[in-house]
């Protein structure tokens, strides 16, 4: 033993001393990441970098390259993504890296578009992810403690680290190695659960930080909401406000970064979802940047995506972070990406004195502060106004401003306002799911019903006690059944009877001798016990009570995980007035799942295990598993199924699981909480494809529909006042609007050039209205996958109400359609991500061209379709 000991320092000290002496050749190269007390240093340049989460796992590897390129487009310079050790090492020892877990692939293709990497490695991850991102099988390690000084969970997180440390060197995928990846996370938000492990907590995070510097990546480390990071680890902030709320590096040498940015608030079932304006949002970064010198930005979500299968965590919806400047679909959700695309070039325009400035700030009035960045050559400031009702006017510099309410105005030179927080002046985009296909063919479905559990000698477990659930389906199934003979004596009389259960686990279905009697379900902010309490009818003798314990996710997060304890706590049978018999220390058996999982009849070639039959008055029948086919729809929209009319249960597309729905679980706006359900393009065959669908609580499956996604309608509303984007050549302000996925603007619902009134959702003509605006933009826009018009009378034919402040609102249709010939000037490019860009037919095949502003056109870059 001590020779083998004793050979494993030696392993370690050779493997530590060559990785350093790695590291020294890479830096002789000039490529390293290192940082100060300004920003992080890439190849010995501070740099200021926009980050955006989005999640391998959450996409298809068919999604990547669009994701990342509208990532790049809307000015994001780094990817930032969690690794998950549970769908990397699912069981011990046994990997996985194939498919949408191809995170080689998933860094490669970011690196390929040319952005960085940002990889928070953990490996407890939270992220609203079973089980917080750690296998279930860790759990059953012997002695185990998570997330502390253990020597089990140590020896456990450490090798995982290492493995993908590893993998990460194999491939080269570190920057200094060439690659993309300028710094790594360890743990994660530990400081909020730190004290529950007392002395054990401060020395696990020691221990964390010095395993991951060991290890030699060639670019920094971080840990999130870790104010006592050790050094030289920088510590970082997560939230919604972090210009107010980080307490600020621990070290003057490290820089301020945000590693997340929270663009929306997590959907949960049972909840109406939470937007965050893009107003809201720019004015946290520009504070943020302003207040705390910050210099990394990170939006989480850039793109929620879907929780597939079963990886959501406790009551989170299969859809994620929908409402991301990205959506789930992968479409731009607008007008939040548009307008921190503005904020993002407004901000790295002044990259140099933000960097390398001297920095004051100073009052303004009573809520209002300015926040100064100078060289010898160059100035930024920010302005803020943090009152939210109230446009204060400011003097600056001999300067008087008006200050919109809550708003932080940047202002390039110290002069020119460049970006506005509060001002909008990307389009808008309404999002339409398109019914392409009713399912309403009685005679296209079929049933089968999962049966109750009533042959006892076929129970997988026995014991005279109640089994707590993950342990004994090892968060394998969502489903656990808990069975129980019961005697009904004759000398019982026809006293009311009524069953008592206690669970912890989300959900509980009762049947007793195969008749159902009743469910009870719990919620994310409620009680975590739920409590079955009804009336029910024994026969004389013996009686089977089942009851059907359900999860719906693990849980992500707190202190002790492994000792979290789910499932049927206490049963009992009440018999008119005497009290309470209770069961749970009779014999019990139990089975792991359902019998429709166990036989996997959601795979085509399961199907053939059972006996389907016809659909009849199966409708609303609990525990029902239903299948039928659907046409994979035409073109490349993306494809949803509206489940509106279900209860609650899980649905596979081609034997791939598209996640869990619950939309009988109504929100207080009486809507569920998620109706629409993403079937990526990967999990669709080209012609025929099987759709399977396991009920819980009774549904309509007859109403189901199979949708489309797309941006069908776009509108832009600027003010002739208005400060132009910085992407713009020109210096009259424009509404700029375009169309996603292809499409053409085939129709203009309104415009209007004078003061209209309304926004995108509700408009009408003002007072002042000229006459030509409808003409005016259907000559520039129709047919077109994009185009400007200037906020000018001289488009209009001159002005129509002199001495009245005008604006412009154009409300667009989108559409397919043909590429229009004839003039161009005004339109934008094929994939309508970037202005000026000129599109035009010549013989027959489309010329695409780079064009300026003013029309002139400049043959900077020739595409032929």
């Amino acid at each position: 033993m001590a020779i083998t000991v004793a050979l494993a320092v030696v392993v370690v000290v050779l493997s530590t001393s060559a990785a350093a002496a790695a590291v020294s050749r890479w830096a002789e190269l000039g490529r390293e990441v290192t940082y100060d007390g300004g920003a992080l240093v890439v190849s010995g340049t501070r740099r200021i970098l926009f980050s955006g989460d989005m999640h391998y796992t959450r996409s298809t590897p068919e999604m990547w390259p669009k994701l990342i390129s509208k990532a790049k487009r809307g000015g994001l310079d780094v990817i930032q993504t969690y690794v998950f050790w549970n769908v990397h090492e699912p069981i011990q020892g046994q990997y996985n890296f194939e498919g949408r877990y191809d995170l080689v692939k998933f860094i490669r293709e970011i690196q390929a578009q040319g952005l960085y990497v940002s990889l928070r490695i953990g490996p407890f991850v939270e992220a609203e992810w079973k089980y917080g991102g750690f296998p279930f099988w860790l759990h059953d390690i012997p002695s185990i403690t998570f997330r502390s000084d253990n020597e089990p969970f140590k020896r456990h997180m450490q090798g995982f680290v290492t493995k993908i440390v590893t993998m990460m060197k194999h491939e080269g995928l570190y920057y200094p190695q060439g690659g993309p990846i300028i710094i790594s996370q360890i743990e994660n938000e530990y400081q909020m659960i730190e004290p529950a492990f007392g002395p054990s907590g401060p020395r696990y995070v020691h221990w964390a930080a010095a395993m991951a510097v060991s290890l030699q990546t060639g670019v920094p480390w971080m840990m999130c909401k870790q104010n006592d990071a050790p050094d030289p680890v920088i510590n970082t902030c997560n939230g919604l406000t972090c210009g107010e709320t980080f307490v600020g590096p621990n070290s003057p040498n490290k820089p301020a970064l945000w590693t997340e940015n929270w663009t929306s608030r997590y959907p949960i079932y049972g909840n109406d979802t939470k937007m965050r304006s893009p107003e809201d949002i720019a004015f946290a970064v520009a504070l943020f940047v302003a207040r705390k010198k910050g210099s990394f930005v990170s939006y989480y979500m850039y793109h929620g995506g879907t929780n597939f299968g079963r990886f959501a965590a406790s009551y989170v919806t299969t859809s994620y972070y929908d409402g991301a400047p990205l959506d789930e679909y992968g479409l731009i959700w607008q007008p939040t990406w548009g307008h921190l695309r503005e904020l993002h070039a407004a901000v790295k325009q002044s990259s140099e004195p933000l960097l390398f400035g001297s920095y004051s700030n100073f009052s303004l009035g009573q809520e209002q502060e300015a926040h100064v960045f100078e060289t010898d050559f160059k100035c930024v400031a920010f302005l803020v106004n943090f009152d939210q009702h109230k446009t204060p006017q400011v003097e600056f510099r001999n300067i008087t401003l008006e200050l919109a309410p809550k708003s932080i105005s940047i202002l390039s030179d110290c002069r020119s306002v460049v970006f506005e927080t509060a001002k909008v002046n990307a389009q808008h985009g309404s999002r339409t799911a398109n019914v392409v296909q009713f399912l309403n063919d009685i005679n296209s479905w079929k049933a089968f019903v999962e049966p109750v559990p009533q042959d006892l000698s076929k129970s997988m477990y026995t014991g005279n006690q109640l089994f707590e659930q993950l342990t004994a389906t090892n968060d394998e199934t969502d489903y656990l059944w808990y069975i129980v003979r019961y005697e009904n004596r004759a000398n019982d009389g026809n006293q009311l009877v009524h069953l008592h259960v206690n669970s912890l686990a989300h959900i509980l279905h009762a049947f007793v001798n195969n008749e159902y009697i009743g469910s009870i379900h719990g919620s994310h902010d409620g009680p975590r016990n739920i409590v079955l309490d009804t009336q029910i009818s024994l026969k004389e003798g013996f009686n089977t009570i089942s009851l059907l314990s359900v999860m719906v996710g693990s849980p992500d997060s707190g202190a002790h995980m492994e000792r979290r304890s789910f499932g049927i706590q206490k049963v009992g049978i009440q018999q008119g007035q005497q009290p309470l018999h209770l069961l749970n220390n009779y014999l019990w058996r139990y089975q792991v799942g359902l019998f429709g999982e166990v036989d996997r009849i959601y795979m085509q070639e399961g199907t053939y295990s059972v006996a389907w039959i016809d659909i009849n008055n199966l409708t609303y029948h609990p525990l029902t598993w239903y299948k039928t086919t659907f046409a994979t729809p035409v073109g490349n929209d993306a494809v949803t199924l509206n489940l509106t009319s279900m209860g609650k249960g899980e649905v596979w597309v081609n034997g791939e699981s598209i996640g869990r729905y619950w939309v009988s679980f109504r929100a207080p706006s009486g809507q569920p909480s998620q109706s629409l359900y993403h079937i990526p393009q990967r999990f669709l065959k080209p012609k025929e494809n099987l759709l399977v669908l396991v009920e819980e609580m009774g549904g309509d499956p007859l109403q189901i529909t199979v949708n489309t996604m797309s941006v069908t309608r776009v509108c832009g509303s600027v003010n002739e006042l208005s400060v132009p984007p910085l992407q713009s050549r020109g210096k009259d302000p424009k509404v700029r609007i375009w169309c996603q996925g292809g499409k053409r603007i085939s129709s203009i619902e309104f415009a209007s050039y004078g003061n209209p009134v309304g926004d995108c959702r509700n408009f009408s003509i003002g007072s002042c209205h000229a006459e030509s605006s409808e003409f005016v933009v259907k000559q520039s826009c129709i047919g077109r996958r994009g185009c400007y018009i200037p906020v000018l009378p001289a488009k209009f034919g001159g002005d129509p109400c002199p001495g009245i402040q005008k604006s412009l609102l154009v409300v667009a249709d989108c559409s397919g359609g043909g590429i229009r010939e004839g003039n161009t000037s005004g339109c934008v490019s094929a994939d309508a991500e970037l202005p000026c860009i000129c599109v035009e037919r010549r013989g027959g095949r489309c010329r695409i061209t780079v064009c300026r502003e003013d029309s002139r056109r400049t043959a900077a870059a020739v595409a032929w379709s």
